[in-house]
């Protein structure tokens, strides 16, 4: 199919796209076309007015007041939007901090739930960030991280195994990780499963519950377009959330934290996972552009974004191939997440040139080009002008 051909199926495809209305909730630059979501997703609408209201009204106006009639609650109200796109029940999802805390405070919790087990188990490509994580919470407990490749993880998990922690969607090439099996396999022998929903959340479909996950976190400002700096959030599952603890324990996680105790006394529920003072207007910023997926469901979501993928995978293999891509990501659709990766020597200058033209991906060393597809906002016919460019430079 030559991409004269590609464009007008790709009209088709656009003018066919039940989720097409969701692009006019972004605030996308004209002339810019948008593959980094899975980075850094776009401005919405929503955000912005939110923004503007929480500072003229709620800040400027209301003043202190704004916490009882609104802030106090918002951690547990956007854990509540979250919720539904992990297949997470009510109450047990809490937004707070960012994704190497939250991952601290669920490997300790774990931990602790295990006293005597002596090892984690960590994917060793995992983003970095989380093997560091996992490295110092092995350090302050006098464990042993055993770091090995995800499809060694499962022969790696024992009886002294206490936490098992990977990430869900490989942030280098988009491979879905086996689910189902690490975390059984960590049950099997008596262990404790933490994921990381990074570039899953509001991406791909997950189900903390029918998979029997006890902990996850995930941050707010890829998928969820929530802006640089969204707050992340935590899951518990909620057979474990009373006896759970974790050692950051703030204000914001006592139980009663306007008594102004001394001691601590943990919060019910997911709640006691919270630290410090919420920052709210990255906080309003995130639970407003929540909203999109108030339109949508996750399996229209990841329908399309299989879809774009997979209409980008059959481009890359008649236009791409011939000058020096490489696919990196898995063609099963099953197994690939919502981005692409393509290998390409030069990669990092051609990322920075399609930029100057007004198209945006990302790179990862050492040559990979990483292209993510987000179905509220990206188009069957900005595929087609992606493949235009790398091939054309």
């Amino acid at each position: 199919m030559n991409l004269n051909d590609a464009r007008q199926l790709a009209l088709d495809l656009d003018s066919k796209d039940s989720l097409a209305h969701l692009r006019d909730l972004f605030d996308i630059p004209d002339r810019i076309l948008y593959f980094d979501g899975n980075s850094l997703g776009p401005l919405t609408h929503a955000s912005r007015l939110a923004l503007q209201h929480s500072v003229e009204v709620e800040w400027r106006e209301r003043l202190i007041r704004s916490w009882n009639e609104d802030w106090l609650a918002m951690p547990a109200r956007v854990g509540n939007l979250i919720a539904p796109l992990i297949g997470a029940p009510p109450n047990t999802v809490i937004s707070c901090d960012n994704t190497s805390i939250n991952l601290h405070k669920a490997l300790s919790a774990a931990v602790a739930l295990r006293p005597e087990r002596t090892e984690i188990v960590t994917d060793i490509n995992n983003f970095p960030t989380d093997v560091y994580i996992a490295q110092s919470v092995a350090d302050q407990h006098g464990l042993i991280l055993k770091a090995v490749p995800a499809d060694e993880m499962i022969a790696a998990i024992s009886e002294r195994t206490a936490v098992v922690t990977a990430t869900h969607v490989d942030y280098r090439t988009a491979q879905i990780l086996d689910v189902e099996g690490i975390t059984q396999q960590a049950h099997r022998h008596g262990a404790l499963m933490v994921w990381d929903l990074a570039h899953t959340a509001g991406a791909v479909l997950f189900d903390v519950v029918a998979n029997d996950i006890d902990f996850a976190v995930g941050c707010g400002y890829k998928y969820l377009n929530g802006g640089p700096g969204a707050p992340a959030f935590i899951y518990g599952a909620q057979r474990l959330l009373e006896e759970s603890s974790q050692p950051l324990q703030g204000w914001w996680g006592h139980e009663a934290p306007f008594s102004f105790d001394n001691d601590f006394r943990p919060a019910p529920g997911v709640s006691r996972f919270l630290t410090g003072t919420a920052t709210v207007l990255s906080m309003k910023s995130l639970e407003a552009a929540l909203s999109v997926f108030s339109h949508v469901t996750m399996d229209q979501v990841r329908r399309k974004n299989t879809e774009l993928t997979e209409f980008f995978i059959s481009l890359f293999d008649q236009h791409l191939a011939q000058h020096g891509f490489t696919l990196h990501s898995p063609r099963d659709p099953n197994q690939r997440g919502s981005h692409v990766a393509l290998g390409f020597q030069g990669g990092k200058e051609l990322v920075e040139r399609l930029a100057t033209q007004g198209i945006l991906a990302d790179f990862r060393p050492p040559d990979l080009i990483r292209c993510g597809f987000a179905a509220p906002y990206n188009r069957f016919c900005d595929v087609v002008d992606l493949v235009e460019r790398l091939t054309f430079g």
